[in-house]
């Protein structure tokens, strides 16, 4: 009985000092050791005592064992996780201090088991892969030697008497431990509990405090975050802190308890989060904050790519030198990033970037944006969840009046546009995409035609685009042919919807911008606007049909040669809009001819229709005839040798022959009919000047 009694008391009193053991020794041996005499009334003595002890040791027990209730913490993803046995042993009843006998190292209890494995894990190697040089680097671990199974911590007092409260000396005790640390391998039980305890209850003060104190990410702070990254609710307490800090380039300021409010280097964070994602137990924490870990992480590769000042070049030289890092502070971002994908099972995705040499693109200024755009394509295949969240949490610095390194931010926006909500999220994006299409920058104003070709496909966005129709306008006449097919497929996609009218100031405009896109080496760029010159038709508002009949006159011609064209795409879309225009005029007879596939004979018969008009008409021909295809130098050779007959006696005729005339002298491999045609207006060029009394100097 006296054995058993001294084992259970041993369990639960703390380690008594040189000073205090021999007072204590002589009333233990008076307690255990039985008399020679009177030995019935001692064995009743001594068990009567060992009863009381025994009670008296059982309530120590339930005092210390007091458990609160365990937080239940959802998982975004993953979702309800099982409360972990370290979070609920640390939220024991405020009174039980951390130095109390029954928080001792010594002590065998259940909870020194688990502690034993979570600071074990705190103090495993880790290593980053240089992917410039191959090498393994890292924030080294200085403790090669086995962690003891019982683990021994430094005495330290972190709840001395203060006139502080309780809150303010939170960041003198995470000094305390990071400098106790400082000379150990491994982390006591007793300073493990510690700062659990306190990165669960004032997270704030643990991050902010640590960073301070430990910028560079030293082995004692590396002990102390990789410990809190092995306690799931500990990490998802920290991890907010950590990204409020990572987006404040290049330096944070934020208050602690008490009072400090030194600045805090953002890449000291990401120091940080580098160590704690390597610890496997971080996984679901980092799986409810990886939208936002993904954002902070990919602003600090874009912002350390185009800005570092000299100061943060200082600090990052020191870390290079204490860790063996990357040598620029992009390239450790990327790889930190790389980490937090891996973490979150997205090993696919980065060995597709890997490569693509996507990685490598992306720590370059000029090529970022695409680099991140194929992130996110590569991305969006089998993680839309992840990147509908990650899109939603980019829509705040977009939103901003003047933002920063937007560029990359856009590219991803865009490319995961139609993993969004857009019931809920539509205005925002719209409002975003129409101030960047004002954008002088080619690549922004790209990017938000893509934008905006997704969103009107939308039709609650498609009638909200109005106010862009000029914009669009103006850009049908960029020089950037995909610039062009973008716009082309926005006022498509606006049309579609058959609520929505075209306004009689906007149709003209349109029309007008139209007209020479029907001849655009693009097929695609062809196709759509001769589509869309016949919705223009088709939707104009009837205050605007007057003003569009003259420009729909001079479609006639372009849109009659286009029939011949080699793309039978092209030529039937020509077709329909041909019939179109011919309804839209009230001039059935030349619908019907295009139906018939008359098409010779509607060219007599625009001709004859207006004679006014055949000098003009022969001015729109003679392009055609420097077409590479042949069928259209045919079409429009064609039309020449009809049109010279209602050039007779015009005042411009002599003027229109020669240039007809340099127009089909220009055909490499004239046609037979080319050739008729050439005779025929040499003929009538030389009757012409004949009668002028002189040869014009174009001849």
């Amino acid at each position: 009985m006296a054995g058993r009694f001294r084992g259970l008391f041993k369990v639960f009193r703390g380690k008594k000092g040189p000073a205090a053991a021999p007072a204590q020794q002589p009333e233990e041996l008076e307690q255990f050791q039985p008399r020679q005499d009177n030995a019935a009334l001692d064995r009743t003595q001594k068990k009567d005592r060992a009863h009381g002890r025994f009670r008296r040791t059982v309530q120590m027990f339930r005092k210390f064992i007091c458990i609160r209730r365990g937080k239940t913490s959802t998982r975004a993803t993953e979702g309800t996780a099982e409360p972990d046995s370290g979070l609920t042993e640390l939220q024991a009843q405020p009174d039980v201090s951390t130095d109390s006998p029954e928080c001792s190292e010594d002590s065998d209890s259940p909870m020194n088991d688990h502690t034993a494995k979570t600071l074990m894990a705190g103090t495993e190697d880790m290593a980053i892969t240089n992917t410039d040089t191959g090498e393994t680097q890292g924030i080294p671990n200085t403790d090669t030697m086995p962690i003891p199974t019982g683990i021994h911590a430094p005495s330290l007092d972190l709840f001395e008497e203060s006139a502080d409260s309780p809150q303010q000396q939170v960041p003198a005790m995470v000094r305390k431990i990071h400098q106790s640390l400082g000379s150990h391998v491994t982390v006591g039980a007793k300073l493990g509990f510690s700062l659990l305890r306190l990165a669960e209850e004032q997270p704030t003060d643990v991050v902010l405090t640590l960073l301070r104190c430990a910028p560079s990410c030293d082995r004692a702070a590396t002990m102390m975050w990789r410990l809190i990254g092995s306690l799931g609710p500990a990490v998802e307490k920290v991890l907010p802190t950590l990204l409020c800090v990572m987006p404040k380039w290049p330096l944070h300021s934020m208050s602690t308890s008490d009072g400090d409010d030194t600045d805090v280097f953002a890449l000291s964070a990401t120091l940080a989060l580098w160590v704690i994602v390597q610890v496997p137990e971080c996984h679901e924490a980092m799986n409810l904050h990886s939208a936002c870990l993904f954002v902070a992480l990919l602003f600090q590769v874009v912002i350390t790519t185009q800005q570092m000042p000299e100061e943060v070049d200082h600090f990052w030289r020191a870390c290079r030198e204490e860790h063996r890092l990357p040598t620029n502070p992009n390239r450790f971002a990327v790889q930190v990033m790389k980490a937090l994908l891996c973490r979150l099972r997205c090993n696919n995705e980065v060995v597709a970037m890997e490569r693509k040499r996507g990685w490598d693109t992306l720590v370059c200024a000029d090529t970022q944006h695409y680099a991140v755009g194929l992130l996110a394509r590569e991305m969006r295949q089998v993680l839309i969840p992840f990147c509908s969240r990650i899109a939603f949490h980019l829509l705040k610095p977009l939103s901003r009046e003047e933002p920063r390194w937007d560029l990359p931010f856009l590219a991803f926006l865009v490319e995961v546009l139609d993993c969004l909500d857009l019931s809920k999220y539509g205005d925002s994006i719209l409002e975003i995409m129409s101030r960047y299409l004002l954008s002088k920058c080619r690549q922004r104003c790209r990017l938000a035609l893509r934008g905006l070709v997704v969103l009107s496909k939308d039709p609650a966005m498609a009638r909200r685009m109005g106010s862009l129709s000029q914009r669009l306008v103006e850009l049908l006449g960029d020089a950037d042919g995909e610039v062009v097919r973008m716009s082309l497929s926005v006022f498509m996609n606006v049309l579609e919807n058959k609520d929505i009218l075209v306004s009689s100031t906007t149709a003209p405009k349109l029309a007008e911008a139209l007209l020479p896109l029907f001849a655009n080496d693009n097929s695609n760029v062809q196709i759509l606007s001769i589509h869309l010159f016949c919705k223009v038709m088709e939707l104009v508002a009837d205050e605007g049909k007057k003003p569009l009949k003259t420009i729909v006159c001079q479609s006639l011609l372009p849109l009659l040669f286009h029939c011949h064209d080699e793309n039978r795409n092209v030529a039937e879309a020509s077709r329909e809009t041909l019939i179109c225009a011919a309804k839209f005029l009230k001039r059935r007879n030349l619908g019907q001819l295009v139906k018939k596939e008359q098409l010779s004979k509607f060219a007599e018969c625009l001709l004859a229709e207006d004679r006014s008009r055949a000098a003009e008409l022969l001015h729109q021909a003679l392009p055609f005839v420097d077409s590479p295809q042949q069928s259209l130098r045919e079409a429009a050779a064609r039309f020449m040798g009809t049109a010279r007959v209602f050039l007779r006696g015009q005042k411009e005729e002599l003027q229109v022959l020669s240039e007809a005339l340099q127009a089909l002298r220009r055909d490499d491999s004239p046609s037979p009919i080319n050739i008729i045609v050439q005779e025929i207006f040499n003929k009538r060029a030389a009757e012409q000047r004949s009668s002028a009394g002189s040869e014009p100097e174009s001849l």
